[in-house]
């Protein structure tokens, strides 16, 4: 698979984890990247996952992350570019920067030949290496900041980040999936203010996912397409471009929720277009302003971009973006109470249509305050 930006800079840190810096288009570095001359521990095992035979899901036991930084200060951003009172994880300046996460849910190891996992089937006390790949995506080296602030450039440069590393993930062995993220809030358990996001390559077809590709295989017809065009011709459109359509879905789980499509097939970034991530960059950050301007203060989400597995099922599974908030008010927020947590059965706080009405006129306030 060919990368996305051929021009980006790939380096090592101290203990052997990869690091790639993106420079915004039409810039260029100054000097080779400096080096990361911290004295780092060794990298943490690959933790081991175990399967739940109640659901057939597979669980990583990662307990490394119980020691990863919570919430520090300015001076002390481990995501900020190294200086004099800092070792952060980056050594040099940087528009976009991409490393291996020390803390991993899943890796650093990858299946040598032989070491492929048996996955399938369901059975009592069984469990596997952890394998895969975790990566932080920093999209700026500001300490705080929103993606949604961000430039049309930088965000052009994130999203080339994305497709770029979801190439490079995709041919790693062992890995099943890709998965780009960005969890903004303390609210959803972020513990770093630093605008950045993460992305898993999973050693397996996540639950989600699985489930989504048996809806498509027993749908009769192109779901993902159909379910595209009942969209676009409701009331539930949020903003819509040349190549892409935001819309709150007609079943909506969350108080605050939204699908992002591009209009045709397409598996995963890495296969969109130079059009359509032009589009992406304008469009995308005008979604995030209008759910921050909701309310008086920035609104907790996740955003999570739904991509096909890398070895199956890319004709027919199409890259989605879900983002969502359990905000359901200025001072109220959506807890997974009896029925959602226990029983997967979802109750519903707010309205689609009104979500959407919102979203729209959050939108136009935004577009005049920038006018």
């Amino acid at each position: 698979m060919p990368r996305i930006r051929p021009d980006r800079v790939l380096t090592r840190l101290a203990d052997g984890r990869e690091l790639v810096y993106y420079d915004d288009r039409g810039t260029a570095r100054a000097a080779a990247p400096a080096p990361d001359r911290r004295d780092l521990p060794p990298r943490p095992q690959t933790p081991r996952m175990r399967q739940d035979p109640l659901s057939g899901e597979w669980i990583s036991h990662a307990t490394a992350r119980q020691g990863r930084v919570v919430l520090p200060p300015a001076e002390s951003d481990p995501l900020a570019p190294q200086s004099s009172g800092n070792d952060s994880e980056i050594p040099s300046s940087y528009d976009v920067a991409v490393f291996e996460n020390r803390s991993p849910s899943f890796g650093p190891a990858l299946p040598g030949p032989g070491d492929l996992l048996e996955l399938e089937g369901v059975g009592i006390g069984r469990s596997a290496p952890s394998y895969g790949r975790c990566e932080v995506v920093c999209f700026s080296p500001e300490h705080e900041g929103s993606l949604g602030g961000l430039a049309v450039e930088r965000v052009r440069t994130v999203i080339d980040a994305w497709a770029d590393r979801t190439a490079a993930l995709s041919v790693l062995p062992g890995i099943a999936q890709v998965f780009p993220f960005e969890n903004r809030g303390a609210a959803v358990g972020v513990t770093l203010p630093h605008p950045h996001g993460q992305i898993y390559g999973y050693p397996y077809v996540t639950p989600r996912t699985a489930r989504l590709l048996a809806m498509i295989e027993q749908y009769d017809g192109d779901l993902q397409a159909e379910l595209l065009a009942f969209e676009r011709a409701g009331e539930r459109v949020v903003v819509a471009g040349e190549r892409w359509t935001a819309f709150v879905p007609y079943a909506a789980r969350w108080p605050v929720e939204v699908h992002l499509m591009p209009h045709r097939q397409v598996p995963d970034l890495a296969g969109t277009t130079e059009e359509e991530r032009a589009e992406l960059a304008d469009l995308y950050p005008r979604l995030l302003r209008a759910v921050d301007r909701l309310y008086d203060d920035a609104t907790p989400y996740i955003a999570a971009w739904h991509q096909a597995p890398v070895h199956s099922h890319r004709d027919i599974a199409r890259l989605t973006l879900q983002l969502t908030s359990p905000r359901r008010g200025a001072d109220k927020l959506k807890f997974l109470a009896g029925s959602e947590a226990a029983m997967g059965a979802w109750v519903a706080d707010v309205g689609p249509e009104e979500q959407a009405a919102r979203l729209r006129a959050a939108l136009e306030e935004d577009r005049h305050a920038r006018a």
